[in-house]
């Protein structure tokens, strides 16, 4: 299992999968562990979440450029993930006893009858090289707080990113079994999922594999949290403020050199100023530093992998055959490295790659629409639905599109994105299931009712 810097495309390190008997030792040490933590108060748990913020904090630099490394994401944006992580942490330090506590619900006169959310055991987590500190953490922080124990199976380019977040929580006092990392390959992981110790199963990744968990997880009935693809929509209504709309839009699709989920995809632009919007975002598109990703004036840095990359530019080449106009970029750079340029396509033909597939990288597809009601038919016409945002002068306006949008996160003048005070998940392709906030810290709990007769 080798990991490679994706702006050299050289080798950084080898990695030897765990045998077969490494992964008994850490399965039969995670169901013993989890015995004890279960039953450790959630202010010890609490506390021990806001150690490991601490950690956080104090090692970003490390971190980040570890991260950095691996998967190529520009330095600056490496450390705000980091820092992410660390106010995780804290939220979960803070509100995990409220959101835990004994819900009472009255029944019958004299009985004493509640809800009680406890532990289900040890949880795998199945997570992808994006961002690999923040969605490892995302899950972690509430199972664990919760009273779960916590396997991560992470990608097999990030893997220093997973021994090290391994050691962060060991330096923060959590008890050995309580988090461990595996190092195993993609066709192991049903095996691990049918092992009677796991009792639950949570995936970060693409919608391909994403069925295949939920197969293995339903032939053992296991729960299961997805979290997959998306192709969010990106509306502009005609009294949108353009200034301030490009600048979002930018944003939107390049961040983390376009390989996000919640990444806006597709641009669904009322006619009336379809055409200033495309030139004004190819043009700030065009402004954006591409290059090496530990430079802080970076902005988009190389995608993760070479086969990445030849995807996307395979995706973007038959959208032009198909009759889409490159606007911007459209073709990888000629250097070292998996470099692709930030890219806006218009013209885009209803059944090319650029507006039926995730296009997992920083292009653009641009559509125009003449009314509401058909940019809300666009937004809706895709497999997926995890996120989308609308942009209008008119709040309100926004507002009663965003209820009609089939997607688990909706903003209204703001670009989409995760918060720990906030549940995120998605429907259709885009997986089931909530992470953060109280919704996500219930989803590995048992929500037991209890009655006491009196």
């Amino acid at each position: 299992m080798q990991t490679t810097n994706p702006a050299t495309n050289e080798p950084l390190a080898t990695y030897e999968p765990h045998s077969p008997e490494t992964v008994e030792k850490i399965l039969s040490r995670a169901d013993e562990t989890f015995r004890d933590w279960r039953e450790r108060p959630i202010e010890e748990r609490e506390s021990l979440a806001a150690s490991l913020g601490e950690v956080l904090r104090s090692n970003a630099g490390e971190y980040a450029a570890t991260m950095t490394r691996e998967m190529g994401k520009p330095i600056d944006q490496a450390v705000a993930e980091v820092e992410k992580c660390a106010d995780l942490c804290n939220y979960y330090a803070e509100r995990s006893a409220e959101h835990l506590q004994d819900e009472r619900i009255g029944a019958e006169p004299g009985t004493k009858t509640y809800v009680s959310y406890e532990p289900l055991g040890p949880v795998l987590s199945v997570m992808p090289w994006n961002y690999p500190f923040w969605q490892v953490f995302r899950f972690a922080v509430p199972a664990l707080t919760a009273g779960n124990v916590g396997l991560l199976k992470h990608a097999p380019n990030v893997l220093g990113c997973a021994n090290a977040i391994e050691a962060c929580f060991e330096e923060a006092g959590y008890p050995a079994g309580v988090f461990a990392s595996m190092q195993i390959e993609a066709d192991r992981v049903a095996d691990v999922i049918a092992d009677d110790r796991i009792r639950a199963v949570t995936l970060t990744g693409s919608t391909r594999a994403g069925r295949a968990v939920a197969a293995a997880s339903g032939e053992n009935l296991k729960k299961t949290v997805l979290e997959l693809g998306g192709s969010d929509p990106f509306i502009v209504l005609d009294d949108a403020p353009l200034d301030e709309v490009v600048d979002a839009a930018v944003t939107a699709r390049n961040q983390n050199s376009g390989q996000t989920c919640i990444a806006a995809k597709r641009f669904l632009v009322h006619e009336s100023v379809h055409e200033e919007f495309v030139e004004r975002f190819g043009r700030a598109a065009e402004q954006l530093t591409v290059g090496d990703p530990t430079d802080e004036t970076t902005d988009v840095g190389p995608q993760a992998r070479a086969d990445l990359l030849e995807e996307l530019d395979s995706q973007v080449r038959r959208s032009v055959e198909a009759g889409a106009t490159v606007e911007t970029g459209g073709e990888p750079l000629d250097r070292g490295g998996n470099f692709y340029p930030p890219t806006v396509l218009s013209d885009v033909p209803e059944d090319c790659p650029a507006a039926t597939e995730e296009l997992f990288g920083p292009v653009a597809a641009v559509f125009p629409v003449r009314s509401d009601d058909e940019a809300v038919e666009a937004a809706n016409d895709t497999q997926f639905g995890l996120g989308g945002c609308v942009w209008t002068a008119d709040a309100d306006r926004g507002e009663a599109l965003a209820k009609r949008i089939t997607a688990g996160n909706v903003f209204v003048n703001q670009v989409v994105k995760s918060d720990p005070r906030l549940p995120f998940g998605g429907v259709k392709e885009s997986g089931y299931g909530s992470e953060l906030a109280g919704h996500g810290i219930r989803e590995f709990t048992n929500a037991k009712t209890i009655w006491v007769e009196r």
